[in-house]
């Protein structure tokens, strides 16, 4: 349990940095979009572990080779947009963390690193689905409620943040931070 407990915990991260950046564009808390941010994220996180587990014994190779690329390169096309969108005089249209689209979007990216999580159970003794269980829940579990947390953060300082210092800029940065940690994560290891 503790073993599970510290995965979920090392997968939240990323859940909890952009719900931060999506609280911090949304800039007051609406319980709709908190709690569906933090179901997809939650969701995915526990279902790319069991992605991966499945498709271990045929494309473990093929995954692993380029899961981080993937990662990087949506959360690095999705900041770059805001970045641009940024500095456009209108409203920025970029990423709007009331859409589900783009939920959808950042569940994925964020949890695609968590393939290997699922390649990691596969290698290690979990021979069965029913075997998963609390780990995928856990998984779950702990990236809903560090969504939760990150979102009410983000909402705390997106209040301080006025349109002059362009939150979406500062959530462009933060994303393709994140993709290049994931990146670099995989390319050292």
């Amino acid at each position: 349990m503790l073993e599970s407990f510290l995965i979920a915990l090392a997968l939240a991260m990323d859940c909890f940095a952009v719900s931060v950046v999506c609280g911090v564009i949304v800039r007051r808390l609406e319980g709709r979009t908190m709690v569906r941010i933090a179901f997809l994220f939650g969701f995915f996180q526990a279902l790319m572990p069991l992605a991966g587990w499945f498709l271990t014994t045929r494309f473990s190779a093929y995954i692993q080779a380029v899961d981080h690329w993937i990662a990087f390169g949506m959360l690095a096309l999705i900041g770059a947009k805001m970045i641009s969108d940024s500095f456009k005089e209108e409203e920025p249209s970029g990423i709007n963390p009331r859409n589900l689209k783009a939920q959808f979007l950042l569940a994925i990216a964020t949890s695609i690193d968590a393939l290997a999580v699922g390649i990691t159970y596969a290698c290690t003794g979990y021979e069965r689905v029913a075997q998963l269980t609390w780990p995928l829940l856990i998984i779950g579990l702990v990236s809903f409620v560090m969504s939760i947390l990150g979102y009410g953060i983000g909402v705390k300082f997106g209040s301080i943040v006025n349109k002059k210092m362009r939150p979406e800029l500062l959530g462009g940065i933060i994303l393709i931070g994140i993709g290049i940690k994931i990146l670099a994560g995989h390319l050292s290891a």
